[in-house]
């Protein structure tokens, strides 16, 4: 098997969808509900981490829709993956960008959840490129 050969089952697919909003919705609560906190410990503005939040709950939503499917929708799928990819990079580029008053522990945080989304991000890429199964009518 070669990489440009490798898929993700719709089972498996689910599955990621399904930890990928679980684990944006425990961001997004982190974020909303010690925003404060946060902020003087990672070195970013509360605003930018209550709207980081707001935007995970949105994310959440459509990742919890799309695990429920019994054929996840390849259109927003694709949403989603282009949406982790550029949180990633974001996150990277905050976190490495230059003089952003980011602290040692806020880079660590930022190069981790990065790691995280890119990592779901190319596991559900898995899954979209897999051949769409059609249910039987």
């Amino acid at each position: 098997m070669s990489l440009s050969t490798l898929r993700l089952s719709t089972t498996h697919l689910r599955r990621v969808l399904a930890l990928d909003a679980i684990s944006g919705a425990g961001a997004a609560v982190l974020h909303l509900a010690f925003a404060g906190s946060l902020a003087g410990w990672l070195g970013l503005s509360q605003g930018l981490i209550t709207a980081a939040g707001w935007a995970l709950l949105a994310y959440v939503a459509l990742a919890a829709i799309l695990a429920r499917q019994v054929a996840p929708a390849r259109g927003p799928l694709m949403v989603l993956i282009v949406g982790n990819v550029l949180w990633g990079v974001a996150c990277l580029a905050l976190a490495w960008g230059g003089d952003s008053g980011v602290t040692a522990l806020g880079q660590a945080y930022l190069t981790v959840l990065a790691v995280a989304v890119l990592a779901l991000a190319d596991l559900e890429f898995l899954g979209w490129r897999a051949p769409v199964q059609r249910l039987a009518v």
